[in-house]
This record gives C-alpha cells, sequence and structure tokens, in this order.
C-alpha cells in the first residue's frame, strides 16, 4: 500500500497536550534525579556529601584535606616568623626549617597511617580469598548448586573477606544471577587480586564452563599470585633494613662530624684570632650554624626519600615508604635541634 494512502491518524486517538506534557516533566524530573546521584557519587561532591566513605575508598583522598591543612600551617608560620624576628631569622634560625617540617609531617601522616591499614585490609581479603573459591567448589562438587554452596560456605570464616560472602550470599538468594553478583562481590572487596579472579570466574561462567573448575581455577591463580607477593616482600625485606641502616649510620657519622671536628675546629679558631696566631683568619671562618643546618637539610632529605625507596622495594608502592619517611624525618630532627 502507498504511503499516500494510508490512513491518517485520528487526532482524537492521540494523548491530549497537557498530559504529553505532564509526562515530559515526569521524565525531565527523574532524568534530574540521576544525574544528581550521579554527580553526587563521583569526584568533589561526593566528598562533600559522603566525606568519611570517600577518605576510606582510597588512602591517597586524605590529601584533599591534609595539604591544605599543611599549606596553612606553613603560610602561619612563615608569617608568624617573618613578622616577630624580620627576614634575618629565614637565615640566622632554624624556625622556618621547623615550620616546613611540621607541614610536611601534616601532609604525610594522615596518608601514612591510611595506607598502613588499608595494606593490612588488603593482606587480610588476598590472603582468604583463595580459601573462599576452593571451599565453594568443594561444594560445588558436592552435587550443590552455586548458591546453596555460597550460603554453607559463608557459615564459615574468613576474616575481613567474612561480611563480604554474607553479602553475596544475600544478593543471591534474592535469585541474583551469579556473574551479576559475584562482580558486585569483586567491586565490594576492591582489591588487585578480587577483581582478577572475579573477572575470571565471570568470564569463564559466562562461556558455559564447569563451574567447580573454574573456581578451583581462580583459587590456584590467587593462592599463586598472593604467595609471589609474599616472597617478594619477604625477599626484599633485608634491603629496606640496609636502608634504614644506612640512614642510622648517616647520622651518627654527622653527629660525630659536627661534635668531634668542626667543633674542634671552631674552638682552635677562636683561639687562635685571640692569641693572633698566623691562620686564624681561614679557622675562623669556620660557621658551625651554617653547617649544621646544611647537615640537617641533607639528613632530612635523605630520611624523607630514603623511606618512599625502602617502600617502593618492600610493597611495590613508594606511598607504603611514606610511614618510614614520616619516622626518619622525626629522628633527624629530634637530633639536630636537641643532641647536635
Amino acid at each position: 500500500m502507498s504511503l499516500f494512502n494510508r490512513k491518517k491518524a485520528d487526532p482524537d486517538d492521540l494523548l491530549p497536550k497537557t498530559e504529553i506534557e505532564e509526562i515530559e516533566q515526569q521524565e525531565s524530573q527523574i532524568t534530574g534525579k540521576i544525574d544528581y546521584q550521579r554527580r553526587h557519587r563521583i569526584g568533589f561532591n561526593k566528598f562533600l556529601k559522603h566525606p568519611i566513605e570517600f577518605l576510606r575508598e582510597k588512602p591517597i583522598n586524605v590529601l584533599i584535606l591534609s595539604l591544605p591543612a599543611a599549606f596553612l600551617i606553613f603560610l602561619v608560620g612563615f608569617s608568624f616568623v617573618v613578622g616577630f624576628y624580620g627576614l634575618e631569622a629565614l637565615f640566622t634560625s632554624t624556625m622556618i626549617d621547623d615550620v616546613i617540617i611540621l607541614a610536611t609531617l601534616v601532609a604525610v601522616i594522615p596518608l601514612a597511617v591510611l595506607d598502613f591499614f588499608e595494606g593490612r585490609r588488603v593482606d587480610s581479603l588476598e590472603g582468604s580469598l583463595p580459601n573462599f573459591f576452593r571451599d565453594v567448589a568443594g561444594m560445588n562438587d558436592s552435587g550443590m548448586t552455586l548458591p546453596n554452596a555460597i550460603h554453607i560456605v559463608a557459615g564459615g570464616e574468613y576474616g575481613a573477606l567474612t561480611p563480604h560472602v554474607r553479602r553475596l550470599d544475600g544478593e543471591m538468594s534474592w535469585s541474583v544471577p551469579f556473574v551479576d553478583a559475584i562482580y558486585r562481590f569483586g567491586t565490594r572487596v576492591n582489591t588487585p587480586l578480587a577483581e582478577r579472579s572475579v573477572d575470571l570466574v565471570a568470564k569463564a561462567s559466562k562461556a558455559g564452563g564447569d563451574a567447580s573448575e573454574v573456581l578451583r581455577a581462580a583459587a590456584t591463580d590467587a593462592y599463586e599470585f598472593y604467595n609471589l607477593k609474599t616472597e617478594r616482600k619477604n625477599n626484599m625485606l633485608i634491603y629496606m633494613i640496609i636502608v634504614l641502616i644506612s640512614f642510622a649510620v648517616f647520622l651518627f657519622v654527622i653527629a660525630i662530624l659536627v661534635s668531634t671536628f668542626l667543633t674542634t675546629m671552631v674552638e682552635a679558631g677562636a683561639k687562635a684570632s685571640e692569641a693572633g696566631a698566623a691562620g686564624s683568619k681561614f679557622i675562623g671562618n669556620v660557621d658551625l650554624f651554617f653547617y649544621k643546618r646544611l647537615f640537617s637539610h641533607a639528613a632530612l632529605t635523605q630520611g624523607f626519600f630514603s623511606g618512599l625507596v625502602a617502600g617502593q622495594m618492600g610493597e611495590g608502592r613508594a606511598t607504603a615508604g611514606l610511614k618510614y619517611s614520616a619516622i626518619m624525618v622525626i629522628l633527624a630532627w629530634i637530633m639536630f635541634r636537641f643532641f647536635v
């Protein structure tokens, strides 16, 4: 039938204009709510609405608070030093150095603490993951369906992984498909090994393979991955100790150098100047404060970056070394302010 011969739509069969406008308005409201929720689930908007949850997602998110706080401390300290003692205090005292050290520690310590606890959480989760997959595979081999197997396994104890397993059991009890539920499980656990294992299990399940064999393969892979990670950490422990000992030796050498050699030269220069001896001008030019401050900066710099190196070698993450950096910076500051 020709397009021109088709019957035109009766205007009475169409929706009234007011009803169409109401439907469009409802759709606009729904779309607006979805966009609002999306905007408040990511980025800075999420931080404003759920600050604790946002900071717990990734340790590095704490820099949103610690960096401005450190910058504020630096500005206040700098203004105080310059306002009360003048610009000369920047070169004739260590007060500005103390302000910089305090600001650095304020920026670094919260991240170091959160990263330390995050590392422990990840180790606990990844250590329990192979056992979970292996137990589910064993239950499935005995003839149970996956929902029943996970329900039985959820009654066990898997350390930090236990709440995630029980939530997985709850989702599957509500007839959530296994692939969808296991993907959500991996998202909640949120560790590299969990994401890798879950992806393996989900894709193999979609392909129609034997579920128990897939789970057993995932358990073996997770076990090997975790063992390699632990073995690397144990093998690199000696190098981390070497980094820490070398810093301690550096501090000891500087302390001996300042307290014996440089101090003796300054005292000898002062006595030679009083006696008018030859060479007193050369010896008297030794500025003990300048060398103390120079060595202090060297020790603080070495301590901070040595900690980052130790973290990278031992745990594969530079942020994991911030705890060592903070400790070594504090030790160097205490030594130069109270003992050297």
